[in-house]
């Protein structure tokens, strides 16, 4: 497989490493010539060590086989998150360090989740692109409000901080982008 198809969630061997890819960042050259770069950022699986390496297009990487099944969050507690198989309801642990960058987004009861699963293994999870959260706190709508497009910060039910359009109020549940971080639409 060729570095230029890495995508996020995907799982490559690095030198014995199981690298899964958080994010790829392309790199377009500055010359004709030049060769487009993909920044893939990533963790190592075994280890939790963040991972960052620039890729040509045309290098290969080898793909480790894993498997996709549907996951919902149990609780969260010292040990980590607790998460379910939905149909084998086999349950599986993750420490908080190994779900980081998904942490804002994750409360009890959510489902969506894909969990990447090696050797009866959980490595890591994949969520959905876009989850509905409810906002805890903002501060008030002005009344004068205008009809250009403000925006206002406000604290979601997972304690995810986004920007909001002003007519919303704490209680109202919207969509969020779990990739940008940001405001969809009211759900």
């Amino acid at each position: 497989m060729k570095a230029n198809e890495l995508k996020r969630g995907m799982v490559f061997d690095n030198g014995g490493q199981n690298i899964v890819v958080k994010h790829v960042q392309v790199q377009a050259p500055s010359s004709r010539s030049g060769n487009t770069l993909y920044k893939v950022r990533g963790q190592d699986v075994a280890s939790g060590q963040k991972f960052e390496r620039s890729f040509k297009g045309e290098e290969n990487v080898t793909p480790v086989d894993i498997a996709r099944r549907a996951v919902q969050l149990l609780y969260r507690d010292a040990d980590g998150c607790t998460f379910m198989d939905g149909e084998t309801y086999e349950q599986y642990t993750l420490s908080e360090e190994a779900v980081a960058d998904e942490l804002p987004f994750l409360s009890d009861g959510l489902e969506g989740i894909t969990a990447l699963i090696t050797d009866a293994r959980l490595l890591a999870i994949e969520l959905p692109t876009t989850i509905v959260l409810e906002i805890e706190a903002t501060v008030p709508s002005m009344k004068a409000a205008s009809s250009s497009a403000r925006t206002k910060p406000a604290t979601l039910s997972t304690g995810l901080v986004v920007q909001v359009p002003e007519y919303l109020a704490p209680g109202e549940k919207i969509k969020v982008n779990t990739e940008t971080r940001e405001f969809i639409s009211r759900a």
